[in-house]
């Protein structure tokens, strides 16, 4: 299979195409980063990261938690949204302002307007931490977009189809990219590559990825 190689550099700044309704919107959560990061510190104080178990037994490498009315959980008994966070007992925390926002914003400007999220999963990587090809589709609302914002250490996003074994793009993310797919792309899968020892000044050596979706 063939793979399309997709470089940071030729593509700056602005908004770069990756399919017919797929955006990597360069830089664009960039104003809003300080802003973002201290609201992740406060959600996770709340409610900690964890490594959660897939269905069939395997500890995840991506450490995660939620803030929204909505959190995705996963255990032996399978993947599901959930409004209460399983470890506490007690809701999610809300949404910060700035992450409904920022996600709007983002969607807009990808094509998909008045795009409202209620629920944003919060996962970071080490160095080494890998996310394995998957769909997200254990959302109701499969006509909303997802939008993904990237923070600190750089990463190599995988962007394939709507098979898993169509072919992938990589696709190399920076400090402040989003991601933005929908419509007839909704359903493609994606992942992320090991992630490289390339510590950024503001998070040093992780990375914290903002994954904004209308589960509900």
């Amino acid at each position: 299979m063939s793979t399309l190689d997709l470089f940071a550099d030729e593509h700056p700044t602005g908004a770069e195409s990756i399919g017919p309704q797929s955006v990597v919107l360069r830089g664009h959560a960039l104003p809003h980063a300080v802003q973002l990061l201290e609201a992740v510190e406060g959600i996770a104080a709340r409610a900690p990261l964890r490594h959660l178990v897939t269905p069939g037994g395997f500890t995840m490498s991506v450490a995660m938690t939620n803030c929204g009315a909505l959190g995705w959980t996963s255990d032996r008994r399978g993947y599901r949204y959930s409004a209460i966070d399983p470890l506490s007992g007690q809701p999610w925390p809300a949404m910060p302002a700035v992450f409904v926002r920022l996600a709007g914003e983002a969607a807009a400007a990808a094509g998909f307007d008045g795009f409202v999220p209620d629920a944003c999963l919060i996962n970071q990587y080490l160095p080494g931490t890998r996310l394995s090809l998957h769909q997200d589709r254990d959302e109701h609302d499969l006509g909303a977009p997802i939008v993904s914002v990237s923070l600190g250490m750089p990463a190599t996003f995988l962007f394939g189809g709507l098979a898993r074994t169509d072919s992938t793009a990589r696709v190399p993310l920076q400090h402040g990219d989003v991601v933005v797919w929908g419509g007839v792309d909704r359903l493609r899968h994606h992942g992320v590559l090991p992630l490289k020892d390339q510590p950024h000044p503001l998070l040093g050596g992780r990375r914290i990825n903002l994954t904004f979706r209308k589960a509900g």
